[in-house]
């Protein structure tokens, strides 16, 4: 079953529960928020990348209009709901200036694993200590999604995206653990050569070979 929903493709990648900041200033999607604001309904950021809308996206619905401009331009707050994939695109509507799509809304096994949870947090601990990043991450491994993670572990806009088109937590899971995995040995060694550079024309203590 597919549902009608305005569209507002971005090179970005909205996961469902992010708090998201946009400014709005094009007069397509100021009216597209006006009609938000007015009728209670909600728009789907779908991820554009390489020049093209592509199939998949999280449905947003509109917080607040934090402020409004003489231009009709709006500084608004949004939270991302679920995701969708979109069946047709249409790039024209009539009588509107936004673009908009038949979608469906997706859903998948949302459980995931406590012990996957708990790996996730300290792999992603070990990144951060070694990038120097002070940053809250949850402390309770059966209160949060990957979704809260995945845009703190270092994902590519495409990394992210085919994040976003898996359905089930605990393959979400294994996927940001399989990335964390492959990520820190890098970072570790691009660490180690800081190190080695930061001490080029120090003095050293180097005793000889007897």
């Amino acid at each position: 079953m597919t549902d009608f929903l305005p569209l507002f493709p971005l090179k970005l990648v909205a996961f469902p529960g992010e708090e998201l900041n946009l400014h709005i200033f094009e007069p397509r999607y100021k009216q597209l928020i006006r009609e938000c604001e007015q009728n209670g309904t909600t728009f789907g950021i779908p991820t554009f990348l390489d020049n093209k809308v592509l199939d998949f996206g999280t449905e947003i619905e509109l917080i607040k209009i934090v402020k409004k401009g003489s231009d009709g331009s709006m500084d608004i707050k949004t939270r991302g709901l679920g995701i969708f994939k979109i069946h047709e695109y249409y790039s024209i509507i009539s009588d509107k200036l936004y673009s908009g799509g038949d979608i469906e809304r997706l859903t998948g096994k949302e459980n995931g694993s406590s012990i996957l949870y708990l790996k996730i947090l300290n792999l992603t601990k070990q990144l951060f200590g070694y990038l120097s990043i002070k940053k809250d991450i949850p402390k309770n491994t059966s209160s949060f999604s990957t979704y809260e993670m995945a845009h703190h572990v270092g994902f590519s806009i495409e990394q992210e995206y085919k994040f976003l088109t898996i359905g089930d937590e605990i393959d979400r899971q294994e996927f940001m653990i399989n990335h964390l995995e492959n990520l820190i040995p890098i970072v570790k060694d691009m660490e180690r050569l800081r190190k080695r550079v930061e001490m080029n024309g120090h003095f050293k203590n180097i005793i000889p070979p007897t």
